[in-house]
């Protein structure tokens, strides 16, 4: 049987420009996915964002293999694989501040 956990990256933290998530550690699993949810009364402009990868959780880099996601609706998700060791997004909102929920799934 494979073995999941999902994470709560961020709990509807308010975002204006650039951001990143809390970091998440996940060695032992062999995929992933990206949840963020744009919570209700928040802006409605598009908010860029990009999958990072990085070795020991101090130092980042854009995942090569993974599109900027751009988000425009309540909800937005998309696979990750070949990501190594730890796992976070860089975002940038454009227009009004938003609030969103990050969540990562991930899975043996």
């Amino acid at each position: 049987m494979k073995h999941s956990q999902t994470a709560v990256l961020e709990r509807g933290e308010k975002f204006d420009s650039k951001f990143f998530t809390e970091p998440y550690e996940a060695p032992w699993a062999s995929e992933a996915r990206f949840f963020v949810q744009r919570l209700e009364g928040s802006g409605d402009g598009p908010v860029e964002l990009v999958t990072q990868i990085s070795p020991d959780g101090l130092t980042w880099c854009d995942a090569e293999n993974i599109e900027t996601i751009t988000m425009t609706g309540a909800l937005v998700s998309w696979p990750v694989s070949d990501f190594g060791m730890w796992l976070r997004l860089r975002g940038e909102v454009s227009g009004s501040p938003v609030r969103l929920r990050v969540y990562l799934a991930c899975k043996e």
